[in-house]
């Protein structure tokens, strides 16, 4: 497999990642208030804490993403760009000082946090 190719599966993974924590939290908050059963399921949620909680730490800890790292360190030895990796960069990079992202993932985490207190995974019966 070529460089490029890799660079775009972990491209995608991340932004499955994103989905997964951005998009969770979303159908958390949108279940808790329909009564949505399955957005209350323990391994969902807190595999949802984990994500979020892994994201916050290396954030605090000035660690850079490592899915970041690996894809950049894949495009850079690559000779051309992809459409996939083009449509990535849009989506999931955007260009800030270090302290508006780790504020924001911080944020969020709370949010999370929050939501696991008030609305608290069950056990399935």
């Amino acid at each position: 497999m070529d460089d490029l190719f890799l660079a775009d599966l972990v491209g995608l993974w991340h932004g499955l990642f994103v989905l997964f924590v951005v998009g969770g939290q979303s159908l958390i908050l949108i279940g808790w208030v329909s009564g949505w059963v399955w957005t209350r399921g323990r391994i969902f949620r807190l595999l949802h804490l984990a994500a979020i909680g892994f994201v916050v730490l290396e954030s605090w800890l000035g660690i850079p993403c490592p899915l970041t790292v690996l894809e950049a360190g894949l495009r850079d030895s690559a000779t051309t760009a992809s459409f996939i990796g083009y449509w990535l960069d849009r989506l999931l990079y955007f260009q800030a000082p270090t302290w508006v992202f780790t504020t924001l993932y911080s944020l969020f985490g709370c949010l999370v946090v929050m939501t696991f207190v008030y609305y608290p995974p069950r056990r399935r019966d």
